[in-house]
């Protein structure tokens, strides 16, 4: 924080994450980190295989927690996947809380400057949009504060709903429907 200036750049964007040119995409993943359906199945069909290959190499993980894979043949150097839910494909706000922390943790640590996230939680787990937006940029906001490599976190929702969701809840803070 600069002057009570937030120094990454937040942005909402409706469209494909897996067509987006970042350092890392992140997968709204289960325990496992099996990829089906949702986000984590469109990366798999962009990505390949591999992704999912390599993911379960590393898990099972925690309900919360994320690891990072390459990224096969999507234009980002890195997946991380954030198990925003187990077996039971239910989640929670502390969940997606806990997922996107750790999602910013593991790009840290892998010094990325740019990161897409999809809205964790809400395809699949079923959890609300807006509740997901406010938890999410919440989360980014804060993590921003301690300092961080991170320069832009962009949201990429594919619907238009979630990108309203996303796009309104940015909005309420900043007084800038897309960007801070």
């Amino acid at each position: 924080m600069c002057g009570g200036w937030i120094l990454v750049r937040i942005e909402v964007r409706q469209g494909d994450i897996t067509q987006i040119a970042v350092d890392a995409v992140v997968n709204a993943a289960n325990d496992q980190l099996w990829m089906g359906g949702g986000v984590a199945g469109a990366l798999k069909r962009s990505g390949g295989r591999e992704i999912e290959v390599e993911a379960m190499s590393k898990g099972p993980i925690p309900v919360g927690e994320a690891v990072a894979t390459t990224a096969g043949n999507l234009p980002a150097r890195y997946v991380i996947h954030a198990a925003v839910m187990g077996q039971d494909l239910r989640t929670d706000a502390e969940k997606i809380r806990q997922a996107t922390r750790n999602s910013l943790i593991r790009a840290d640590e892998l010094s990325i400057r740019t990161i897409a996230f999809p809205a964790l939680g809400t395809g699949v787990g079923g959890f609300p949009l807006g509740e997901c937006a406010r938890i999410m940029i919440d989360e980014v906001m804060q993590y921003s504060v301690g300092g961080s490599a991170l320069e832009r976190v962009v949201f990429v929702l594919f619907d238009e709903p979630a990108f309203r969701a996303f796009r309104h809840e940015l909005g309420s803070r900043t007084g800038q429907p897309e960007t801070l």
